[in-house]
């Protein structure tokens, strides 16, 4: 008998073997939140707009046409006797000269951190007026320039 009461004293005052079952429940649990993390990734990178894409540029009478492969963002301001428009889109950076009632302007295309910075300057001030429309699939920018 002395032999059984010091089993049921040892077994009152021994500790529990782990459990392995809490592991599993935290491996379990991350890789839930890294699949869901994964998932939402993969939602947001599908459901993200692709910036448009400048074309070409051409130079016609009293102006420029800006082509773009779909329509972008665009915020335009006359600052002090310069046309200054900026595009929510991605191409190459460019520059070139145009005549305006004989005299020159220069254009040039830049990019920005937020885009494409086109300025058209001159020696006297200028304003410019744009408008963009859908033509042939395409996107087109007109921008008509006066004194």
């Amino acid at each position: 008998m002395h032999g059984s009461r010091q089993a049921q004293e040892n077994d009152a005052h021994s500790t529990l073997e782990p459990d392995p079952r809490p592991k599993a429940r935290r491996r379990m649990l991350l890789a839930l939140v890294l699949f869901g993390t994964l998932v939402g990734l993969m939602i947001g990178r599908l459901t993200t707009p692709t910036p448009s894409t400048l074309e070409r540029i051409e130079v016609v009478e009293g102006g420029l046409d800006l082509w773009f492969d779909h329509e972008p963002k665009l915020h335009g301001e006359n600052v002090q006797g310069t046309v200054a428009l900026l595009f929510d889109a991605q191409g190459k950076p460019a520059r070139g000269q145009l005549r305006l009632a004989g005299k020159p302007v220069g254009w040039r295309v830049q990019r920005s951190d937020k885009g494409l910075l086109l300025t058209v300057v001159a020696a006297r001030p200028l304003r410019g007026d744009w408008t963009g429309a859908e033509d042939a699939g395409r996107w087109r920018v007109q921008v008509k320039l006066h004194e």
